[in-house]
């Protein structure tokens, strides 16, 4: 059995009935069952549709995201999560390098690394560079002005843990900017990269070894091991090319606005959603959120 998932953005929600039960029907689906209204509606399918993919082209254009998953499993029992363009709607870097006044190049090279054009550990060593003498504080200053959190994050968190659920923070970006959004998220662990400061300066390096794509599947790893669980418990989410091994590995990995070369190679795209997708996703009506 599968379940298709429809959504769109609860800022903005656009999903009427007649698109649910058109598709419905036209699938041979069970019946609707109505997450959130305007929002979220799902329904039983007992095999995978041929069209699934041209169906989600003509959705996307009405703003509406479809997923199609086995029905089995779904409520995951973990959250594995990227940090930056995922749980923060910004890339930590490319605000740093903006305060040094480097912003549009370092922008430039973390758009590359992100769609998997360059090296991910070259283009974060030639990133961390250009931030070399940047006084410490700037990352406060940082997180205080520049710092917002993707929408619907915190209520992710607090449902998903509130049923059982882990939650993992794992960044390619810096702990600094990890500690802080776990803190204020409810995650149980977070892990990333270390910017290396000497007399209150940032030295223009990196802490050794460089948390990349190869650790974040790692992680997943060695979380599910340590807390007996599987990687088909997991639901990871992330938006960028070095996330990719997490998300194939996991029971459900979520493309969460995506690079495009990224999201080509998930079967789990949310475009339009926020974070309360990855509830939809598992089968949480609005109504049971924390």
């Amino acid at each position: 059995m599968f379940i298709a998932t429809l959504l769109t953005d609860p800022a903005n929600p656009c999903l009427d009935r007649a698109t649910v039960e058109n598709l419905r029907n036209a699938w041979g689906g069970g019946e609707a069952q109505w997450l959130a209204t305007g929002e979220a509606a799902e329904f039983s399918l007992s095999e995978k549709p041929d069209n699934l993919w041209s169906v989600w082209e003509d959705l996307q254009a009405l703003k509406i995201d479809l997923i199609v998953q086995p029905a089995e499993n779904r409520r995951k029992k973990m959250l594995l999560a990227d940090m930056d363009s995922t749980m923060i709607q910004q890339e930590c870097i490319d605000e740093l390098a903006d305060v040094a006044g480097v912003g549009d190049h370092v922008k430039a090279i973390t758009a590359r690394a992100m769609n998997g054009e360059l090296d991910f550990e070259g283009a974060l060593i030639e990133r961390v560079g250009l931030l070399k003498d940047l006084d410490e504080s700037v990352i406060q200053i940082v997180i205080d002005t520049r710092i917002t959190f993707m929408p619907g994050g915190q209520t992710l968190l607090a449902t998903m843990k509130a049923n059982g659920g882990y939650a993992a923070l794992v960044s390619g970006g810096f702990t600094a900017f990890t500690a802080y959004v776990a803190a204020s998220h409810g995650f149980d662990e977070n892990r990333a990269n270390t910017l290396l400061v000497e007399n209150g300066k940032l030295t223009g390096d990196v802490g050794r070894p460089i948390l990349g794509r190869e650790a974040k599947v790692e992680a997943l790893n060695e979380i599910t091991a340590r807390l007996s669980l599987t990687p088909d418990d997991v639901m990871a989410v992330g938006d960028g090319a070095n996330d990719l091994g997490m998300l194939g590995l996991a029971g459900a990995g979520v493309a969460l606005h995506a690079k495009p070369s990224v999201a080509a190679e998930c079967d789990i795209r949310i475009n339009h959603g926020d974070l309360t997708a990855l509830l939809y996703l598992q089968g949480y009506a609005k109504s049971e959120f924390a």
